[in-house]
């Protein structure tokens, strides 16, 4: 059960945070956001707020998404022959459109549906009270909403909102503002957990932190803060000097000079045999030096996010020199790095948080239709040509970007049940 809930609140706030980036810069860009739901599935709770979009929370705790004006709304097409009923003003301009079965608008009138125009002349035409003799005609207000057919109500989407009016480089700031804002919370997640860690490892040092109790380094006469200058003769400048002979040493006794209160020693360790990723690897029970200081602490979010972003880069980079569904992940090994992060505690759900916030950011801005960065590049493209790409060409291309996506998904999916369960 934890590793289900930790699951869910890692997933949950990464795609709430991306997703709020397309929302706060789609409202600054005068483009309607019909609705922001938190959850998806079945609707719960649905509030329109002052601003015209509605906040929904849904059943499936799993993420959230935002429906902008222009985009996905294929839900509040209406269809000629549709039975709907219309709430108007004293002016008879109709203010509430209602197509769902499950919500009644007392003193609203019944319609059969004949033409709707929700964007541009902003009027419906329809048989009153099943008078078939006679077609009417109403004005709808800008303003006006929807009572889609699941229940929920959301703003007509006029055009002067919708996405494809706004400028274009307020749409490439809003398509981009969903991985920047992962980005974002990346650097205040490795701040945070410099803070939690009470300071920022110094790789670049050969002393170290603190040792561990009853440690072959404890054993040793090593204490916390000295500093290891060689290991079997050889230099330690940085904690790779360190690591490196020590982790091919499993079981196999050291000489080591170290520096204590100002003064040089040789000691002898063991390192003590444990397993890592399937081979046994040599420890002393040492932890890296931590520099303590308000701005190093800040520093070293930077610094760790900026090492992370890079280390992401390499891995995609390497999908090119030799692809393999290994190299990446899916629902299933984030649910089992969720596991392994839960019995570990919050430091590691925090350090997982960041680092799949981080990989969402990227991996978004890949220019491949259905992501941001397919958005972007079509955005570009237009900014080239000096116009819009066909709609029909554009959907085309992003269903066959969501095709290959799905596609790809399903591979990595099977792929990781196979790994972590076959």
């Amino acid at each position: 059960m934890r590793t289900v809930i930790t699951f869910l609140i890692v997933f949950g706030v990464l795609v709430i945070v991306h997703e709020f980036g397309h929302f706060f810069f789609a409202k600054r860009s005068g483009i309607l956001v019909r609705e922001f739901s938190i959850g998806m599935g079945p609707k719960l709770i649905a509030h329109m707020g002052k601003d015209g979009t509605t906040y929904t929370l849904r059943l499936l705790p799993i993420g959230g998404y935002v429906r902008m004006a222009g985009l996905e709304d294929e839900e509040t097409e209406l269809s000629p022959g549709t039975p709907l009923s219309v709430e108007l003003t004293e002016k008879n301009e109709v203010r509430r459109i209602n197509v769902s079965k499950k919500v009644q608008l007392p003193n609203s009138i019944p319609m059969e549906l004949i033409a709707a125009d929700l964007v541009d002349d902003l009027t419906i035409k329809g048989f009153v009270n099943g008078d078939e003799s006679q077609e009417t005609i109403y004005k709808v207000l800008h303003d006006a909403t929807v009572i889609e057919e699941s229940g929920t109500e959301v703003r007509i989407a006029p055009r002067d909102v919708q996405f494809q009016s706004a400028k274009l480089s307020s749409r490439i700031l809003t398509n981009f503002a969903g991985p920047m804002n992962n980005f974002i919370l990346t650097i205040i997640l490795f701040i945070a957990l410099a803070f939690l860690q009470g300071g920022v490892a110094d790789y670049n040092t050969n002393q170290i932190g603190s040792v561990e109790a009853g440690s072959p380094a404890a054993q040793a006469g090593m204490k916390d803060h000295d500093a290891i200058v060689s290991i079997e003769g050889k230099q330690v400048h940085s904690w790779e000097d360190l690591t490196k002979p020590v982790t091919s040493s499993p079981g196999k006794e050291l000489s080591v000079v170290i520096e204590q209160n100002g003064k040089q020693k040789t000691i002898e360790m063991t390192p003590r045999s444990v397993e890592s990723s399937g081979q046994k690897v040599g420890q002393i029970g040492v932890t890296p030096y931590l520099r303590t200081g308000f701005f190093d602490k800040i520093m070293g979010g930077l610094t760790q996010s900026w090492d992370m972003t890079k280390n992401i880069f390499s891995a995609l980079g390497s999908l090119f020199t030799g692809f393999s569904l290994n190299k990446l992940g899916g629902p299933v090994m984030m649910f089992k790095m969720s596991e392994e992060a839960s019995q570990q505690g919050v430091k590691t759900v925090i350090y997982l948080m960041a680092l799949l916030s981080v990989n969402l950011g990227i991996v978004n801005l890949l220019p491949i239709p259905a992501f941001d960065g397919g958005k972007i590049l079509l955005n570009v493209v237009e900014g080239i040509r000096g116009k819009p790409l066909d709609p029909e060409k554009e959907g085309l291309i992003t269903m066959i970007g969501f095709g290959f996506i799905m596609l790809l998904m399903i591979m990595v999916t099977w792929n990781d049940i196979q790994r972590f369960f076959f």
